[in-house]
Formats: structure tokens, C-alpha cells, sequence
């Protein structure tokens, strides 16, 4: 997969910044809108954006390879899709860093092993608290999936709202963005691509 590839190689390539070192870029990130860092309100303003953006960029510090290590073979020959719908998704955009909020929907079809069903969230949420593009977004997660387990057949649905056009911008609070991506037997046979639409419609 050479995207996830690319990526690991750009994250090794980094120059460490330190916790100091960001605190004191949103100082100044502060000043520049035209306030004063030093206000009593604003004094912990920089280390609280630290801890925040740890936890919205998480997803950088985790693999998805290892989250689905673990599979279980003991399921009896079942071979039809695996669905999990209405997972929640925050993330953020790549191009103003502004939220991307919605929900994603997924499916396998495994060959002789299944993974834990909280493991398909998880493998959501590593690629979600990165700064993304829905559609790249949604094609890590599919690839990994199919990658990972072996799968016959992976299909992935992003249905989400960007605030950097619904706050900014053009600013059309209602619009929503829906990417999917199939895999295997689901980019195969348009009758897998019919039954999982069908059940994430319900």
C-alpha cells in the first residue's frame, strides 16, 4: 500500500517539536487574531491546545495493522458480510484543519477469520484523528481493512458534514459529503454493492 507507506516515510522524516515549542506557537497564533496571551482567560489557552491537538492527531501515533492482529477463526465456515453502521466520526480537514463530523459505515466479507467488532471502530478512529480528505479517508480505511484481514470483499461508506464550508466559505450548513469505496467482492459483484447499501439505508 504505498499511501500508508508515504505517510509512515513523511512521519519519520519530521523534526520533533516539543510541547514548549507548540505552547509557544499558539501564543503567537493568539496574538496575531488580536489578543493578548497574557489575559487571565487565555493564560492556559496554549497548553490546553497541546493537549487538545494530541488527542484530535492521535491517530498518528497508532497502526491500524496492529489493532487487527488478533482475528478469530472459530466462526463455523460464516462467510457473508460483517456490517457496522453509524460508527461516529470526528476529524479534520487537511486544507483549514477545520472539524469533519459524520458518521461511517462498513463491511467485510471474511474468508476464515473474523476480528473483533470494536476493532473496526478503532481502525476508523486511527485514520479519522489524522488531518485527512473524506475521500482519502475513506479509501485508508477500506485498504487496511482488506489488507489486514484477508478479506473477500470490503466496502466503506463516509457520509459527513465539513465545517470548513459550512462555518466559512460558501457556508452551507446543510450540505453533507458522502464517499464510498468497494473492494473485492463488493467492487465485483454490483449484488454484494445493492444488500450493504441496502442495510446501511435502514
Amino acid at each position: 500500500m504505498k499511501l500508508v507507506k508515504s505517510e509512515e516515510k513523511t512521519q519519520k522524516d519530521q523534526i520533533k517539536v516539543t510541547d514548549e515549542e507548540a505552547e509557544q506557537s499558539f501564543k503567537n497564533i493568539i496574538r496575531w487574531i488580536g489578543e493578548n496571551p497574557s489575559r487571565e482567560g487565555l493564560l492556559s489557552t496554549p497548553k490546553r491546545l497541546v493537549k487538545a491537538f494530541k488527542e484530535y492527531f492521535k491517530g498518528y501515533k497508532e497502526d491500524p495493522k496492529k489493532i487487527l492482529e488478533k482475528t478469530f477463526g472459530d466462526v463455523h465456515g460464516y462467510d457473508d458480510m460483517v456490517i457496522q453502521k453509524n460508527i461516529s466520526l470526528q476529524s479534520h480537514c487537511e486544507h483549514h484543519m477545520a472539524p469533519i463530523i459524520g458518521v461511517v459505515h462498513l463491511a467485510y466479507i471474511p474468508k476464515d477469520r473474523v476480528v473483533g467488532l470494536s476493532k473496526l471502530a478503532r481502525v476508523v478512529e486511527v485514520y479519522s484523528k489524522r488531518l485527512q480528505t473524506q475521500e482519502r479517508l475513506t479509501m485508508q480505511i477500506a485498504k487496511s481493512l482488506m489488507e489486514s484481514l484477508d478479506a473477500k470483499g470490503v466496502a466503506v461508506s463516509i457520509d459527513a458534514t465539513h465545517q470548513c464550508m459550512t462555518m466559512r466559505g460558501i457556508k452551507k450548513e446543510q450540505a453533507t459529503t458522502v464517499t464510498n469505496y468497494y473492494l473485492g467482492k463488493f467492487k465485483e459483484d454490483l449484488s454484494y454493492q445493492s444488500r450493504y447499501l441496502r442495510f446501511i439505508s435502514k
